[in-house]
């Protein structure tokens, strides 16, 4: 017997074990009605109210519903309410300009686009059949008084477009199927420990890889889930303590923003209980060191990419480093970690980190060219450099993709030098990632201005900000008088980088 794995396989079980318990505790402070606390119950009716309102919509199986909000019970239940019943969900990153929203929006050929309403000003404007703005929009989305008209459950259906940024300026569509996402999501879930004794904090954006899986692994287990709206160290301690929080995740800047409310409390709330899984750049040793030391917390760290669903490589403290000290067993824990169950990870001639597993992409949305070129012979090429030690664990040593990762948000380097491109005085420009302790790599963009021509750090960056999103503004500006390129042109960002580096056996940070 072979029955199809699907999302709602997640719900559905944890409204069957769970129906009384609390799902959902939504985050107070929004411009939308917050939804408060809604039981598994609750989320499985909303679920339904709104696929059977898309269907009222004339939105049918395999269209595509966009969303952009931040973190939101009403973003959570579209996980199920547009995947569940055969649509193609598609969040998108709420921090974007308005025309990086609306090429998504074209490109993916969304019927619909629901929005938060703190970003009407900026969305307002993008052209779509359907928008609904969230909150005030519910009558039109939800249908409380009918049943969703059937699906015939496929896993091979793409569940989820994720848009990453990339080697262009432009960014991809990495289709996610109800298979890859069920297994991912099922495989970090066991490995990760949850249980139905767990409480998940969302601090990590829903949008980023669907959470990384969270939503549907901590469903499936009936775990009590906390929005937390917007990060900040000291409202996620008050958070874990209120609730009894013990599992979150998030990029390395969460944990250091973590640490810096922590060092003003005489107790930390969770020491002993609380885990955090972290990932989007990897923690410098130091700060591994400090979540045992300075918290309490064990920290969990995992690899992946939005194009494998995201879950590769876990690295988490085992019964053999029991005894070491702190510093020792933050040693261990900075490598990327262990090959996840049911993944396969290689190293190629050049030193490219390949990986084979049920948790890839089905391929980029309407970029064949783009997905014949990542997936080659079964084998899906990250972009990044690495290698994998004695013990089968993967370190990554540099990265191979032009992208920057900055507080855990991944950065178009091209797509910044584009936008200090197009001012006037601007003749070359290359943009670096550099190191840095908050944002683990900083946006530095080198420009050398053109003869004659003026302009200032502060003015730069300010042209920028019409172009791009505001995390890929550059936070540090040099004037140069040339920049190192090839015979042939092409700018040499090895040795551009290569100062900022020095002495650090990763170039990343």
């Amino acid at each position: 017997m072979k029955v199809p794995l699907t999302v709602r396989d997640f719900l559905d079980r944890g409204e069957t074990v769970y129906p009384d318990r609390v799902a959902v505790v939504d985050e107070p402070d929004q411009p939308a009605p917050s939804l408060g606390e809604l039981t598994y119950r609750d989320l499985a009716a909303r679920a339904r109210a709104q696929a059977a309102g898309l269907d009222r919509l004339g939105i049918g199986a395999g269209e595509r519903v966009a969303i952009v909000s931040q973190n939101a019970a009403r973003l959570l239940a579209g996980f199920w309410g547009v995947s569940g019943w055969g649509r193609v969900y598609v969040p998108v990153n709420f921090r974007l300009s308005r025309d990086e929203i609306a090429y998504i929006v074209e490109h993916c050929g969304a019927s619909a686009l629901l929005f938060d309403p703190e970003l009407a000003d900026v969305v307002g404007s993008v052209d779509c059949g359907t928008k609904v703005e969230l909150g005030a929009g519910d009558d039109e989305l939800l249908a409380w008084d009918a049943e969703p008209e059937p699906w015939s459950p496929d896993e091979d259906a793409t569940a989820v477009i994720n848009y990453t940024s990339g080697t262009t300026a432009r960014p991809k569509g990495v289709q996610q199927t109800h298979r890859s996402l069920w297994l991912n999501a099922t495989v970090f879930g066991w490995q990760a420990g949850i249980c139905d004794r767990d409480v998940y904090l969302h601090t990590l954006p829903m949008f980023h890889c669907n959470g990384w899986g969270m939503p549907f692994a901590t469903a499936g287990m009936g775990v009590t889930q906390v929005v937390q709206r917007k990060v900040d160290g000291a409202e996620i301690l008050r958070r874990v303590d209120r609730h009894g929080v013990t599992v979150m995740c998030g990029a390395p800047a969460v944990v250091n923003a973590i640490l810096d409310a922590a060092a003003e409390l005489d107790e930390v709330p969770g020491a002993g209980r609380t885990r955090i899984v972290v990932a989007g750049a990897p923690p410098p040793t130091r700060t591994i060191e400090r979540v045992e030391t300075d918290l309490g917390w064990e920290l969990i760290q995992i690899y992946g990419l939005t194009e494998t669903a995201p879950l590769l490589t876990m690295n988490r403290t085992r019964a053999e480093w029991d005894d070491l000290d702190p510093a020792d067993r933050a040693a261990r824990l900075v490598r990327q970690g262990a090959p996840a169950l049911g993944v396969h990870m290689g190293v190629t001639d050049t030193g490219e980190l390949t990986t084979r597993t049920n948790h890839v992409m089905d391929g980029y949305w309407e970029q064949p060219d783009a997905t014949a070129e990542a997936i080659v012979d079964g084998w899906f090429h990250t972009g990044d450099g690495g290698a994998i030690d004695d013990d089968g664990y993967v370190v990554i040593s540099d990265r191979k993709k032009d992208v920057i990762i900055s507080g855990g948000e991944n950065v178009s380097s091209i797509e910044v030098e584009d936008a200090l491109f197009s001012h006037p005085a601007v003749a070359e420009v290359a943009v670096i990632g550099v190191p840095d302790e908050r944002w683990g790599e900083l946006v530095l963009g080198l420009v050398v201005l053109a003869e004659g021509a003026e302009a200032t750090e502060d003015e730069l960056r300010e042209h920028c900000r019409g172009k791009v999103a505001g995390y890929k503004v550059p936070k540090r500006i040099e004037l140069r008088t040339e920049l190192d390129r090839t015979a042939t042109g092409k700018l040499q960002k090895f040795k551009l980088r290569a100062p900022y580096w020095e002495g650090r056996d990763r170039q990343v940070n």
